[in-house]
């Protein structure tokens, strides 16, 4: 079955983009005033960044994966990626994934945005009927959710240009047959904002929901700042607080629009909303390692 060649039909001849932490912002606010808005950059996840990583989800992987992994330790990165490059052509998807990777960050090869997409591309049209919960499933969403971040970036010197009904659509599919919480916060951001899909601000706060309750931080800090704020939601103060201090914790040093939104909160909030909020967050932190969860 192959779901995602709806989404590709334009791009068939295989260029594409993938999104990187290079990309900056576009310093635009969404209606809602809380985050940058949805276009600038999609979040690469907390899915594995590195061979090593994957390799050791995967457990000892291929030989070729093996062999390719000796050989980046060793520095030699063209016998690397040409054992990486055997293993892609043979239908491994770690290893097309790790080649995405590769090229999309510039990581022992020229940095190619074309070649990375193709790569995640092929990824997702491919497996696009992955069995959900897997490990290589989580790999086969990621690929999903950087393709929906080139939609929605579009593809400089090339004829992807920005598609945000494109982009809501690959996001769409693999929040909902994946589950994959970044997806889930972009889906939940375009229909916050009416992008890509008419808006829908109580499906927005759903998936914005479903998305920080997987620890998504992204999804955390615009989740949080709604509910401090009141906006969409009754206001919770003490609630919006303690997700904008998981969200804090998480975030980048580059995302300061997650620290502004917590400084500012936490300047506002009263005496006991901090209280309740730092209550709240020991609650989250302990079921967390005990396994149990309610929802937040």
């Amino acid at each position: 079955m192959r779901i995602f060649g709806y989404f590709l039909s334009v791009a068939s001849f295989g260029i594409g983009l993938a999104l990187t932490t290079a990309y900056a912002l576009d310093g635009t606010r969404s209606p809602s005033d809380i985050a940058p808005a949805v276009g600038g950059v999609a979040p690469q996840g907390r899915v594995l960044k590195s061979l090593e990583e994957a390799l050791r989800a995967f457990g000892d992987g291929s030989p070729n994966l093996r062999a390719s992994f000796a050989a980046r330790q060793l520095g030699d990165i063209e016998a690397a990626r040409k054992l990486l490059e055997g293993a892609a052509r043979d239908g491994d998807v770690l290893a097309a994934w790790e080649l995405g990777r590769m090229y999309a960050n510039g990581d022992g090869v020229t940095q190619n945005h074309q070649l990375a997409f193709e790569y995640f591309g092929g990824i997702a049209d491919s497996h696009a009927d992955e069995l959900p919960g897997t490990v290589q499933a989580r790999f086969v969403a990621n690929a999903f959710v950087r393709v929906g971040g080139y939609y929605l970036a579009g593809i400089p010197n090339s004829n992807i240009k920005p598609d945000v009904v494109r982009a809501y659509q690959v996001f769409d599919y693999a929040a909902k047959y994946f589950g994959d919480r970044d997806a889930q916060y972009h889906v939940g951001r375009m229909y916050l904002d009416g992008q890509g899909v008419r808006k829908d601000t109580k499906q927005g706060i759903r998936w914005l929901s479903l998305a920080a309750d997987k620890r998504q931080y992204q999804a955390q800090a615009v989740f949080g700042a709604l509910l401090f704020q009141g906006e969409y939601v009754p206001r919770d103060a003490a609630r919006g607080l303690m997700w904008l201090m998981l969200a804090r914790d998480a975030a980048t040093p580059e995302e300061t629009w997650i620290t502004d939104q917590y400084t500012s909160a936490w300047e506002q909030a009263t005496q006991d909303e901090r209280a309740r909020a730092l209550d709240l967050l020991k609650r989250w932190i302990e079921q967390s390692r005990s396994g149990r969860r309610e929802h937040f």
